[in-house]
């Protein structure tokens, strides 16, 4: 038997877990009847964890690892994980960046062009048999609009990439200016907002983001303005989005990430004017098995005194 054993915290696809299983002892907490039981069982051997991005890591969590060097985290998001303890700890923390930055990018477009041009509500309108019966309500054209970005890092690069081929002018808000970018820079959200046509939303999640598309944010897209939502349920703030939404203050919105994912809030299933994604930006075999490697590749390297390929602490 495997003699490093490592705590996971939900599934990784099955190819990861035949590796891991073959490499480490792996205590799959998921699976616990009773994790606190579990914990309190094996945590005096753990020295990894490997997580996701919306499992995380508590600080609680790591403290009762006393044997803990690595968290390895399946994606790029780190905002679950208590960083600050594991800088404090000498506890080394890894994601899985780059590997999802395409596909991520792709089903932001794909989001866009999906509520823009109602492609998920055309699909209805035939399999219910309107077609030829009632004309097909007209939709919004997305070449040539104005797309502003909220964030500008790797994934919002590839976003503006892809919008630029759609002949969008394209502007964005960050922290701050990248003199390697070219496209305009807007340090006021709401002014972006009410420049846009649509806004495309691609921030880490934490405390400096939480609910940074608020009602003014909304209000000042307009009544034929359009969210997308690529980065983290918390950087929208539900309630408004909804009011905005049942409102028509916004147009439309596509939505890839939500508060309490899964049990997204039920008002979402009723509003016609929304495109519904189970955070699946990711979500393609090629990018799910670079992201297993990668998870894989830091935790060989830990454990080998090698430098780890992604460390975020």
């Amino acid at each position: 038997m495997p003699d490093v054993e490592i705590l996971m915290a939900g599934a990784y696809p099955e190819w990861d877990m035949v590796d891991l299983e073959a490499t480490y002892r792996v205590h799959r907490l998921w699976e616990a009847a009773d994790r606190q039981e579990l914990i309190s069982k094996v945590g005096s051997n753990i020295r990894a964890i490997a997580t996701r991005g919306e499992l995380g890591a508590s600080a609680d969590l790591m403290k009762q690892l006393p044997k803990l060097e690595v968290v390895s985290c399946y994606g790029v998001g780190t905002d679950a994980i208590d960083l600050s303890y594991a800088r404090a700890n000498g506890i080394r923390v890894t994601n899985t960046p780059d590997v999802l930055t395409e596909d991520v990018a792709d089903i932001a477009i794909g989001l866009l062009l999906s509520t823009a041009r109602q492609i998920p509500q055309a699909d209805v309108f035939v399999r219910t048999g309107q077609w030829g019966n009632v004309p097909m309500p007209l939709v919004t054209r997305v070449s040539g609009k104005k797309v502003g970005i909220v964030g500008m890092g790797r994934i919002g690069k590839a976003i503006a990439r892809r919008a630029a081929a759609f002949g969008c002018d394209i502007s964005y808000f960050a922290r701050n200016r990248d003199q390697d970018v070219a496209y305009g820079y807007e340090a006021n959200l709401v002014a972006l907002a009410n420049w846009a046509d649509f806004l495309i939303v691609i921030v880490p999640g934490g405390a400096a983001t939480t609910k940074i598309i608020n009602a003014e944010v909304l209000e000042a897209l307009g009544p034929e303005g359009m969210l997308i939502n690529v980065s983290r349920g918390t950087t929208v703030d539900e309630e408004a989005l909804i009011a905005a939404l049942q409102n028509r203050t916004i147009q439309a919105a596509g939505l890839d990430v939500f508060l309490n994912e899964p049990k997204i809030d039920a008002r979402f299933l009723t509003l016609p004017n929304v495109v519904l994604q189970p955070h699946h930006g990711s979500g393609t075999i090629e990018t799910r098995k670079a992201m297993g490697k990668l998870v894989r590749d830091n935790l060989a390297a830990h454990f080998a005194g090698r430098a780890l390929p992604t460390p975020v602490v």
